[in-house]
């Protein structure tokens, strides 16, 4: 059975996502996801989680909650020092 570049590509692909695999490389992972649907759907998830996951990290609690989280664990740790 021969490799159809479904290893190559998913091994590489954390890399090329961000963009750090090497222009060749790029240009034939971009090739074979233009080829093959499951890697590409693939692909498509990872993107998706990711852009996800960064949007997340992006919203910050309310004010107040953070203001009562922080006095929480001040007066914890006041009572253990």
């Amino acid at each position: 059975m021969t490799d159809c570049g479904c290893d190559k590509a998913q091994k590489d692909l954390e890399e090329y996502l961000r963009n750090e695999v090497c222009n060749t490389r790029h240009a034939d992972i971009t090739e074979h996801l233009e080829n093959c649907s499951e890697c590409r759907d693939e692909a498509l998830v990872a993107t998706t989680l990711t852009a996800v996951v960064a949007r997340a990290c992006k919203e910050a609690a309310p004010e107040d909650l953070r203001d009562q989280v922080l006095a929480r664990l001040r007066a914890e740790q006041a009572t253990h020092h």
